[in-house]
């Protein structure tokens, strides 16, 4: 194979981006020891485990975008995984998230994480979570792509996200010292000085919109801050993400100087289902455990071409199942691919997935009698702010967990279900070392990074430039129009401050950095696939990509590293 550039650099951008967000000084201020930004099963998590056990007195904040509800915790219908069930064992739960993560998982994250999760899944459930049984009252446990065993928790049929985050909000209800502010955009984290020479957080600062006692810009003072906020699902024009996926937390912490890492490993999930060429924003998702559950691919012909493709066909990684159904599309000129689950009957239907059977019927397709199309969508972002074994990022007091978070889990492609236990495990490793690590109370110092905001108005164009040039298929031509034309809206100045241009230079600053790193990894490995390097090459690329910034410009590094699925 041969290279065209030196493959641990990618070409400078000749625009800087903002290096802090366009905002009013703050109108208002107050403090807590530590703040959580974000309400999903990994922010909700981290505030109540701190709550436990930070010393007596210590306070903690928690602010959301939207509702408490209004994130993609909500939305996960599949379930949890974890070793639970009679036979199934951390171990082999360690082995199918490493093929999954084809070779780019941290070893010692996994093994975290399949060691820690049953035990933590136990205590969601004596939270107060409700899993759905067998008749005989064992925990219902079903099958998704990638797990040679039934390891998959969930609740009410096809709704485990909405349960969960019932469960927590509860949780939260029962704790009055835990404060709360909703409808809030994080803004920029307020830091101590610079980095390297004793600077850390200090504080952040917030746009709250129009609901509490506060409004508008102000600042919060603390110690810490908990990153939570979720993914980047909006920078795609298709994506199974809420609107409030903006890439809100990833752009702060790079701004900050935390790193990257591993963004070009976006998930596209396979079953998304299809509502023509013009839809946009949040698409139905169409579980992967609807497979797991015995449902099947099929082309025009009713071709069922995922036989012999993956020893587990239907059910093979989604990075997998995506591909093939794209150059199944590519091959036959269609836009999608349809979904059998006919078989499964209108009481299976009903009982196992309500939720899917109810969206699907209100878009006009009755899965009992009606093949379901389907085609990939934005999903999941593998990659986020590096953290270490316990949510430290290199930002002193900025932890991170989930989502927007890159432990090492997931490698090159998620394991199905893994995301939410890794927001409950890792949040619950943040809890167990932030008391003792909280730094002293100190004073924001001077910001001097320059500030800037992008036009609102220009989201549209990146999502449709991100989707044609950075979506599932990629080449260094595409990736190289993509990267000029992301520039060009760089250019685009906000002619006034509000939060549609504050969220579309989050995305396009997130934008920028995930087009580089999938330029910059020259193979084809887990969800990243390059069309003019589609074998995968562990020679050159075992190892990651890690993005930060500096005045304005992303700088990409080419990290070496071993792949790991070669000691599973």
């Amino acid at each position: 194979m041969t290279h065209s550039r030196d493959r641990n650099t990618v070409p400078p951008s000749p625009r800087n981006l903002p290096g802090r967000l366009a905002a009013p000084e703050p109108g208002w201020t107050t403090s807590a020891d530590v703040v959580v930004i974000g309400s999903g099963i990994a922010g909700l998590t981290a505030a109540l485990r701190l709550k436990d056990t930070l010393p007596e007195g210590a306070t903690v904040l928690v602010v959301t975008k939207d509702r408490l509800n209004a994130g993609s915790t909500q939305w996960a219908q599949g379930g949890i995984a974890a070793a639970l069930g009679p036979g199934d064992t951390p171990e082999q739960h360690e082995v199918d998230t490493l093929v999954a993560g084809a070779g780019a998982c941290d070893l010692d994250a996994v093994r975290a994480l399949v060691r820690e999760g049953p035990e933590a899944v136990r205590e969601l459930i004596a939270l107060g979570t409700n899993f759905d049984h067998s008749a005989d009252g064992e925990l219902s446990l079903t099958r998704e792509g990638g797990h040679h065993r039934d390891r998959i928790a969930h609740a009410g049929g096809d709704a485990t996200g909405a349960e969960i985050q019932r469960a927590l909000i509860a949780a939260i209800g029962r704790a009055p010292e835990i404060e709360v502010i909703k409808r809030a955009l994080a803004v920029d984290l307020l830091l101590s000085g610079p980095l390297g020479d004793g600077g850390g957080v200090a504080g952040v600062t917030l746009h709250v919109m129009g609901e509490g006692q506060r409004d508008g810009v102000g600042a919060v003072h603390c110690r810490a801050v908990v990153l939570a906020s979720g993914g980047l699902g909006q920078v795609f024009s298709q994506t199974t993400n809420p609107a409030v996926s903006t890439g809100d937390g990833m752009a702060l912490a790079l701004r900050a100087g935390a790193t990257l890492r591993d963004l070009e490993f976006v998930q596209f999930h396979p079953t998304v289902m299809y509502l023509g060429a013009d839809s946009r924003g949040q698409q139905p998702l169409i579980s992967e455990a609807v497979r797991g559950e015995g449902a099947f691919l099929v082309d025009f012909e009713g071709e069922r071409f995922m036989q012999g493709v993956h020893e587990l066909a239907d059910l093979a990684p989604r990075d997998i199942v995506a591909k093939a159904i794209m150059k199944r599309m590519l091959e036959t000129g269609h836009p999608h691919m349809w979904l059998d689950a006919r078989h499964l009957g209108a009481e299976f239907w009903e009982r196992r997935f309500p939720t899917i059977l109810a969206t699907a019927r209100e878009h006009g397709v009755d899965p009992v009698h009606d093949l379901i199309p389907v085609a990939p969508a934005c999903h999941y972002a593998s990659g986020g702010v590096r953290t270490d074994l316990w949510g430290r990022s290199d930002v002193p007091g900025l932890y991170a967990t989930g989502e927007v978070a890159c432990s090492g889990v997931h490698g090159a492609n998620r394991l199905a279900s893994n995301s939410l236990l890794e927001g409950l495990v890792f949040s619950r490793r943040i809890a167990s070392v932030l008391p003792a690590e909280l730094r002293p109370w100190a004073d924001p110092a001077p910001d001097v990074r320059t500030m800037g905001l992008i036009a609102g108005d220009t989201r549209r164009e990146l999502q449709e430039t991100m989707t044609a040039r950075v979506g599932v298929l990629r080449t260094a031509a595409g990736l190289s129009d993509a990267a000029a034309e992301i520039d060009g809206l760089v250019g685009k100045g906000a002619s006034e401050i509000d939060l549609e241009s504050w969220e579309t230079t989050n995305l396009v600053t997130i934008a920028r950095a995930l087009a580089g790193a999938a330029a910059m990894r020259e193979e084809t490995r887990g969800s990243h696939w390059r069309e003019d390097f589609p074998e995968r090459d562990d020679a050159h690329f075992a190892g990651h990509v890690d993005v930060t910034m500096r005045d304005g410009l992303a700088d990409h590094v080419y990290v070496p590293g071993v792949a790991t699925d070669a000691l599973a």
